[in-house]
């Protein structure tokens, strides 16, 4: 009866170590979390005055956007490294990891929400009407435009709200604001939209001629710039929203923004 007992007390030893041999096993098994990147690709746009654009005199990207991004970096302990790309191959860029982050004059938007992720705002607006600087009319809505030839930069939400309204007589698409600023002061079309803010800099800049922008249209397309990031990247998310609160709460979001004029 003891040789019984004094097995059955090894069989349950054995047992119980090896156990705890395979739930070792198992915590030893189980993949580390991934260090959080020392640094991030950033795609931006060189057409984008004042919150992206090329400077010549030192072959790199700035604006806005550029400082916002620097400056969340610094406040989450990372660094960036912007990249110059197309505005229509933003999210093509990035879902394709040829970057980590967008910063641009991108709005915010529910068919965009379905590929990327935005992080929290960092800056609000709407699209702006340009027309010829000969041209008086009052506009208020697009509807006035109805039958027209029209047109806005490839890419954007304004190019989409052209399209939907089906009312003119041909949409044309631009690579750039310049070029289409230029189609509209040469009477190729009769009005053109685009980023409010965007166009209103470049206005006071004297980059574009023979256009301007209609102060009595009314804004339909209000939305959010954020920084964006690929769908599911949750940690870069998450380091970006951080950053971004402290510098909302510190003030230099808010000198960024005045600093552009915008």
């Amino acid at each position: 009866m003891k040789r019984v007992v004094r097995h059955l007390h090894r069989l349950a030893t054995g047992l119980a170590l090896a156990a705890g041999v395979g739930l070792a096993g198992a915590q030893s098994a189980a993949p580390a979390a991934t260090p959080a990147p020392a640094s991030y690709n950033v795609g931006a746009t060189a057409t984008g005055v004042p919150f992206t654009f090329l400077d010549v005199k030192t072959n790199s990207i700035q604006g806005m956007m550029v400082d916002t991004v620097t400056a969340v970096g610094k406040a989450g302990g990372f660094g960036v490294n912007v990249q110059q790309t197309v505005f229509s191959a933003l999210i093509p860029s990035l879902t394709a990891r040829k970057v980590d982050i967008i910063s641009a004059a991108m709005l915010k938007t529910p068919a965009r929400q379905e590929v990327v992720d935005f992080s929290d705002p960092v800056y609000s607006y709407g699209e702006g009407l340009i027309v010829k600087d000969s041209d008086t009319r009052p506009y208020v809505s697009l509807d006035e435009l109805k039958g027209e030839v029209v047109g806005a930069q490839v890419g954007t939400v304004f190019l989409d709200m052209l399209n939907k309204k089906g009312i003119f007589k041909e949409v044309r698409s631009y690579d750039s604001v310049a070029d289409m600023t230029r189609d509209l002061s040469l009477g190729r079309i009769k009005a053109g939209l685009g980023d409010q803010p965007v166009i209103a800099y470049q206005l006071r800049q004297a980059a574009f001629n023979g256009v301007k922008l209609v102060q009595s249209y009314k804004s339909v397309n209000v939305g959010d710039v954020c920084l964006v990031v690929r769908k599911g990247d949750t940690q870069t998310l998450e380091r970006l929203n951080k950053a971004i609160a402290k510098v909302k709460a510190d003030g230099t979001l808010a000198a960024i923004v005045g600093k552009w004029g915008i």
